[in-house]
């Protein structure tokens, strides 16, 4: 009996044991499971991430926006607008503000009648005319040199658009710039700029073309990552096909840029392929800064590069498919027999394709096409994993079907143009590897290689003339042509 009370006693403390355990375990079961969960969640995303190093001393084209913040941004977007289907025809375009621009340049030869100099280089405006001849009288006191530079920019109507000139071939400290635009108001504008004011933050640096088209590594020391993606780009755009002789000639790369700091990007403002033996500058290339819109590179003579860039986020093989209608399905199988399809209906379904699909191998590196914030990153049913980022303007551009981001990439970050923001894959509704991109203006899609998409992101618009004439005088290499 001793044994058997004995028994009893040690098995009812171990029943009471459990039971208090259990209740224990209970009470803080709703916590402790979701801390559990929260872990696993966490390690199962960081495993899904591509890790990447940056190899960038100078500028990171990322900026932390949470920065100050305790609470640390979601890596998925609640927006619902970003994935709302709206109709084309809705989409409403500016079109008198894409002008398509001619610029003309060179160094006037100084005569006793420089105050008409306007009708001399084809402006033929008789009210611009007196206008400037009553306001240059400081100016040409101010001259040093035997011509006067000058760059004009006029549309294709031939309407005088900006005129700016410069006291002298010479740059230097006592370099400035006169830049004259018509006003929306009615008459006219003049700026007054100096070259010294204009370069305190700007550093000229030359490298050989050659490393530019076929040996980008050695950039590395002397340009941040994303300008050297940057500058492969316009080059590749402004080189002159007609003389492909200059790779192997000691030509070399003129760049100006702002190296930037924590409040600004690096940029760089003004690219020219040059001769070095006669400094004859082949083809050359400006950054127009503009707040409204993103900002774009033009060529010296108006023409516009920005298309080429919005349209290629990463080295792809083929476009494999465009923005257009496709099959919304194949042809079922019968469940008797797999080998055997049902007949084809009478009526094939189609369905709307919005975007452009580059075909390329998994992992490989895709860009940012322009300056932006990350507004979603995550899964995203069809498209698989996608990154979208806005810009100002009211654009958007998607990138889908993702094997993985850049780790240092969340929502709220900036991101610059150029930065490597994720790696082709084929998650979501994909048939094989490949990047689905699309470009969208207020929440509508563009198809950007259609030959009547006119944005204003690819042309100069009319208040913006003064600042490219402006640039090419400032940053452009002097002009000493007679």
């Amino acid at each position: 009996m001793n044994i058997k009370g004995s028994l009893h006693s040690r098995l009812s403390r171990g029943i009471t044991l459990l039971f208090g355990m259990g209740l224990l375990c209970l009470s803080m079961g709703l916590v402790i499971p979701a801390q559990a969960q929260t872990t696993q969640n966490q390690n199962t995303s960081a495993q899904g991430k591509t890790k990447v190093t940056v190899p960038n001393t100078k500028q990171v084209g990322l900026k932390d926006t949470s920065k100050g913040s305790t609470q640390k941004t979601s890596s998925m977007s609640l927006n619902p607008s970003l994935f709302q289907k709206k109709d084309p025809k809705d989409l409403l375009l500016d079109n008198d503000a894409n002008l398509d621009y001619r610029v003309m340049q060179g160094c006037l030869q100084r005569s006793l009648t420089e105050e008409n100099l306007p009708s001399s280089i084809g402006i033929d405006n008789l009210q611009f005319a007196e206008f400037f001849k009553n306001q240059t009288k400081v100016f040409f006191e101010n001259m040093r040199g035997n011509c006067i530079p000058y760059a004009v920019a006029f549309t294709t109507r031939n309407r005088f658009q900006s005129l700016s000139i410069m006291n002298g071939p010479i740059q230097d400290s006592k370099t400035e710039v006169w830049t004259f635009t018509p006003s929306t108001f009615g008459g006219f504008l003049v700026q007054r700029d100096f070259l010294r004011n204009e370069s305190k933050n700007l550093t000229e640096i030359q490298v050989p073309l050659k490393e530019v088209l076929y040996d980008q590594r050695k950039l590395g020391d002397k340009l941040p990552v994303e300008l050297v993606w940057e500058l492969n780009s316009i080059i590749k755009q402004i080189y002159p096909e007609e003389n492909n002789s200059l790779e192997n000639t000691n030509s070399t790369v003129r760049i100006i840029v702002d190296f930037g700091d924590r409040e600004k990007w690096a940029q760089i403002w003004a690219v020219e392929i040059i001769d070095p033996s006669d400094n004859d500058v082949f083809a050359s290339a400006f950054w127009i800064d503009r707040g409204d819109i993103p900002g774009g590179f033009f060529t010296g003579n108006g023409e516009s590069l920005e298309r080429s860039f919005w349209t290629n986020p990463l080295s792809y093989r083929r476009i494999s498919r465009g923005v257009g209608m496709v099959r919304a399905g194949a042809p079922k199988r019968s469940n008797n027999n797999p080998a055997v399809t049902q007949p084809p209906q009478n009526k094939q379904r189609y369905r709307a394709h919005m975007g452009i699909d580059y075909a390329a191998p998994v992992g490989t590196p895709i860009f940012s096409v322009a300056n932006g914030k990350v507004v979603h990153l995550g899964y995203s049913g069809a498209f698989g994993n996608l990154i979208v980022l806005e810009h100002p303007g009211g654009y958007h551009t998607y990138y889908a079907h993702l094997s993985g981001y850049n780790r240092e990439l969340e929502v709220g970050n900036e991101v610059r143009r150029g930065l490597e923001i994720g790696y082709v894959g084929s998650t979501g509704r994909s048939s094989g590897p490949h990047l689905h991109f699309e470009l969208r203006k207020d929440g509508i899609y563009i198809d950007p290689y259609a030959a009547k998409t006119q944005l204003d992101l690819w042309s100069m618009r009319a208040n913006e003339g003064g600042q490219l004439t402006r640039e090419v005088l400032l940053l452009g290499s002097p002009i000493t042509r007679q």
